[in-house]
């Protein structure tokens, strides 16, 4: 069964290696989410340690799905941290390991960032992903509006992507104090 959970900075250094292995997993099957393919574990581990940084500095939250302990998704809520958003924050990195693909968990990683959103006061989300990407089939099935595309935004092993802008209003946001 799997299970989602909020990751701490206590578990962090426990998951590092697992979330390295997610990236690159998922850069090599030829997601677009930042980097490029081969990707090195090295770096891979290097990016979910600032990540896992910016956690601790409670500017982020990081969402993992285990399968019988193992780390197999994750998703993360970089929060907004200017004056005139913190009704805001952008989702990022939604990753399905290749093995464990076709069981609902991006979906259910999806709605848990969307309550983790909620709990943290932010009630609009924002997200991008390369046009014809089956996520970007996901954002649609869950009511995610787009709000634009960039064309030729990311650079892929074989050219470019035309990115997709999805927003999400989660609730009204609160009046201003």
């Amino acid at each position: 069964m799997v299970q989602i959970e909020r990751l701490t900075p206590r578990d962090a250094e426990t998951a590092l290696p697992a979330l390295a292995e997610l990236l690159k997993d998922a850069v090599d099957g030829g997601a677009s989410v930042s980097f490029l393919p081969p990707l090195p574990l090295e770096e891979a581990a290097r990016f979910w340690r600032q990540a896992l940084q910016a956690m601790a500095e409670g500017q982020r939250v990081v969402l993992v799905a285990r399968l019988e302990g193992a780390v197999v998704g994750v998703v993360t809520l970089d929060l907004a941290r200017v004056p005139n958003g913190a009704h805001r924050a952008e989702v990022q990195k939604l990753l399905v390991h290749s093995r464990a693909r076709g069981r609902g968990i991006g979906e259910r990683l999806m709605r848990a960032v969307e309550e983790a959103a909620l709990e943290a006061g932010r009630t609009l989300l924002v997200l991008d992903t390369c046009r014809g990407y089956t996520a970007e089939r996901l954002y649609r099935r869950l009511g995610w509006v787009e709000a634009g595309v960039i064309p030729n935004f990311a650079l892929e092993p074989n050219g470019y992507c035309d990115t997709v802008i999805f927003y999400k209003q989660l609730a009204a946001p609160s009046p201003r104090a």
